[in-house]
């Protein structure tokens, strides 16, 4: 199949196949002789391998470690275990931190609606306080 082909059944962008081709997460397409790129089934199912590490937040080098282990027919099923805990981790933490971000955020919109919201300078409304986060980092 042709790189449309394959764009149009993976939902990928021919430009982000390509990509993909220039880090080497696809291998180098053979080629036809007038020199369009042909794709088989294995190039779609590694192509839908890459699409859920990305959907679960893999970097493209993690990605990268993974399908050159599978190609040297290691299996990087270690690896991906290893990947998805800390992933997990880091999303949870992430989630703590944005949970202390919309209580800070809640926080300031109630005290802000005690402030006038007509003050252009600043000085005494709800952007003081803001201004105020700003400098304790």
């Amino acid at each position: 199949m042709k790189i449309n082909q394959l764009a149009e059944i993976t939902g990928l962008t021919n430009k982000t196949i390509r990509y993909y081709e220039s880090i080497n997460v696809l291998p180098p397409p053979k080629r036809m002789s007038n020199g369009y790129r042909v794709y088989d089934e294995t190039d779609v199912e590694r192509i839908r391998f890459v699409m859920g590490l990305r959907h679960l937040d893999f970097s493209l080098d993690d990605i990268t470690e993974i399908l050159a282990m599978r190609d040297r027919r290691e299996a990087p099923c270690r690896v991906v275990l290893t990947l998805l805990a800390e992933r997990a981790e880091q999303v949870s933490l992430r989630i703590k931190e944005l949970e202390h971000l919309e209580a800070e955020l809640r926080q300031l919109y109630a005290i802000g609606l005690t402030y006038p919201i007509d003050d252009v300078d600043g000085k005494a409304c709800v952007c003081h306080l803001v201004s105020e986060r700003g400098r304790t980092g």
